[in-house]
């Protein structure tokens, strides 16, 4: 029998309305959106459930908003027994995965992931920076229009999703740039992304080093399960690990494949992915298609992935 790991959604996976069906349904799920009211000082219920995209979308409230959401969809999980050998997420993800893990409590999470979202939006003038989707062209190519085009200004790799799949950052010319070069070069598809600043380059070390400081506010803890980091896709156990790499994290490109890779050779051949969205598990089906993936964002995912996981027998503790 192979092994599990929950894996959670990282930032653009946010909508209206999402986790409102597992709150209603499950009393562990509504205590996680009250408990985020208390800890991020607003009602996060009325905004995530009732709000419009345009508040959702400013990064100081989504973050928040995806981890409170991710959690209140694992709770029910826990709850019928399901457990996980391992945890990782995409970028904000990865703190889903630590309160997964027991690295940090939900509470000191949604403090820590509001101000990361304030600290990211606030290290790049508005206008200044953006992202890029590079679809059908080898890493290595990408990473060489970069290059190229950084005679334009900063742009660089930030994230490396899945075989044919990257997002570059960096300044707006500079990334323009190198998506006229990544379509020269035979990409089947480049495109600027409507973000509202450049994640993961070194644009964003100012924020890091803010973030810094909120983590020594934090409590980390010993961890249940190992979690795998974005910024080397490697597999970490101790929690003295876990804030120089969450620092980093901000300005580094996130290895998403790596990761992926790097838990198939540990035995993994079962990825729940929990949270809104199903962009992970797109992601994992152009890694590997062998590999048996779910995803938990309401309650019809919810029954369909549990009595899956039942029939397999995978993980589950009575």
């Amino acid at each position: 029998m192979g092994k599990i790991a929950f894996i959670f959604s990282g930032q653009g996976a946010q909508y209206v309305g999402m986790g409102k069906e597992m709150a209603e349904n499950f009393e562990a799920s509504n205590r996680v959106f009250e408990n985020a009211s208390e800890s991020a000082g607003y009602d996060m219920k009325k905004m995530v459930f009732e709000g419009d995209e345009a508040t959702l979308k400013i990064t100081e409230n989504t973050q928040p908003a995806i981890l409170t959401t991710s959690i209140a969809c694992l709770k029910p999980l826990l709850e019928n027994g399901v457990t996980a050998d391992v945890a990782a997420g995409l970028s904000l993800g990865e703190y889903s995965a630590h309160v997964a893990a027991g690295t940090m409590d939900f509470s000191d999470a949604v403090l820590l992931v509001k101000k990361r979202g304030k600290y990211m939006q606030e290290a790049v003038p508005v206008d200044t920076g953006t992202m890029a989707a590079i679809i059908g062209l080898e890493d290595q190519a990408v990473i060489e229009c970069c290059k190229e085009a950084s005679k334009a200004g900063i742009v660089e790799p930030a994230n490396f999703n899945c075989p044919g799949q990257m997002v570059i950052a960096g300044e707006i010319a500079a990334v323009e740039e190198a998506v006229r070069l990544c379509g020269e070069k035979g990409a089947k598809r480049a495109l600027v992304l409507p973000v509202s600043a450049p994640f993961h380059c070194s644009m964003l070390k100012p924020a890091g080093e803010k973030l810094s400081l909120e983590i020594d506010r934090v409590n980390l803890k010993d961890m249940n399960i190992p979690v795998v980091a974005n910024v080397n896709g490697e597999y970490i156990y101790e929690k003295e690990q876990v804030k120089d790499l969450l620092v980093r994290q901000v300005s580094s490109p996130v290895m998403w494949e790596k990761s992926v890779r790097n838990m198939i050779s540990d035995g993994v051949d079962t990825f729940v992915e929990i949270g809104p969205g199903k962009v992970l598990s797109g992601f994992l089906r152009r890694i590997d298609k062998s590999l048996n993936t779910y995803n938990i964002e309401n309650m019809d995912t919810f029954e369909k992935t549990l009595n899956a996981l039942k029939d397999r027998e995978v993980n589950i503790c009575n």
